[in-house]
């Protein structure tokens, strides 16, 4: 076992607090690392919140971490000082058809993937519970020092990426890219981006990257230079699509592709009705019940509603790769770990441009409680 610190909630009402707790010795197959930034995603507050009714406590968050190799794996590809990233799984059952398949983030094993933080990903109102297939019912994510991951869910950090800009990427770029592949974005297309925090700024700048024309869809007047700047064509106020939801959806629409990166519920019709036939809008902030869709808007032009997770460790490091290529950061603001609960309140609020991440050597000489006090 290694001592190891990170900041934890204990309860659904608590405040992140350092925690000390025993970190395991990596597996043969398994790397440790040094953690040296971690991103701030919404999910983070929505798991300590337990919005989605599945939280394990003492609830550790942080999945877009990056660090450096303290211990590598036997006859492994990295070696001890390599720079690698971890998103949100660290392991999977390997043996279900989207495993096999290279679509770890679906994976139908019987406790799903093994979630960098709060145990198995287990579906709302399932929390793990026990022994199960991984040998363990929580996990400690990257608020922390150590960290141990799968050799073969790592991603290679090339050099021409700053540490602190590729964590972010980690979730925020994957959980863009990945749907924008899947549904084949490509140069000419008309795509919208609905939101513009975390998730929205990074679908901008990736989209565009991709040759698309952009549209940015945002409740908040103040974001339209921002958006500009990162790339978007277009910026229109929500309040001016939502308020001719019936009027869109007697014609055909504009956009190859929609996505929709609101982390909260939100009514979609009038977006949906901005779509071109056969086209799609894909769901990826929001893990919440979504208000029913006008189907009518949606069988008169065969168009499609669907959703999206994460990304698999292929597109993670691909994502890593292209954004390395096309010279595309994240916007960020580094912190201390000691403002983590000011940061949370303010990505509730809005109130970030776009990403805070964590600064982990922050971490040294922090007093702490023991595990389980």
């Amino acid at each position: 076992m290694v001592d190891a610190i990170g900041y934890a909630a204990k309860h659904s009402f608590t405040r992140l607090k350092p925690l000390r707790f025993q970190r395991d010795e990596p597996k043969p197959n398994e790397l440790q690392l040094e953690v040296l930034y971690c991103g701030v995603c919404h999910s983070d507050i929505h798991q300590v919140k337990n919005e989605w009714s599945n939280t394990v406590y003492p609830c550790m968050p942080g999945h877009e971490v990056v660090g450096r190799v303290t211990k590598a794996a036997d006859g492994g590809n990295f070696k001890i000082g390599d720079l690698v990233g971890v998103g949100c799984m660290i392991d999977s059952c390997h043996a279900c058809e989207p495993c096999r398949e290279g679509d770890e983030n679906y994976c139908e094993g019987p406790n799903s993937w093994l979630a960098t933080y709060n145990g198995p990903m287990i579906p709302a109102k399932k929390a793990p519970t026990g022994e199960n297939m991984y040998g363990r019912d929580n996990t400690y994510g990257g608020y922390s020092n150590v960290l141990n991951v799968r050799e073969d869910f790592a991603i290679r950090i090339p050099d021409s990426l700053k540490p602190e800009d590729a964590a972010p990427i980690l979730c925020a770029g994957v959980t863009t890219f990945s749907p924008m592949r899947h549904w084949g974005v490509k140069a000419g297309d008309k795509v919208g981006v609905v939101g513009l925090g975390g998730l929205g700024h990074m679908a901008v700048k990736l989209a565009k990257a991709l040759g698309a024309e952009v549209t940015v869809f945002t409740t908040s007047k103040d974001k339209q230079a921002a958006a500009e700047a990162l790339g978007a064509t277009h910026v229109t106020m929500e309040k001016d699509v939502t308020g001719k939801a019936e009027e869109l959806a007697a014609s055909p629409g504009t956009f190859d592709f929609i996505l929709s990166t609101v982390p909260e519920k939100h009514d979609i019709n009038a977006f949906v009705a901005l779509l071109k036939r056969d086209k799609t809008m894909v769901i990826v902030g929001a893990l919440e019940p979504l208000a029913p869709v006008d189907n009518q808007a949606v069988a008169f032009h065969r168009r499609s509603v669907s959703g999206s997770l994460i990304g698999s460790i292929k597109e993670t490091q691909e994502v890593i790769d292209f954004c390395a290529e096309h010279g595309i950061a994240p916007e960020i603001e580094v912190i201390p770990i000691q403002q983590i609960n000011q940061a949370m309140n303010k990505v509730e609020g809005g109130d970030v441009r776009f990403r805070y991440v964590i600064d982990m050597a922050s971490l040294k000489d922090e007093e702490a409680d023991d595990e389980g006090e």
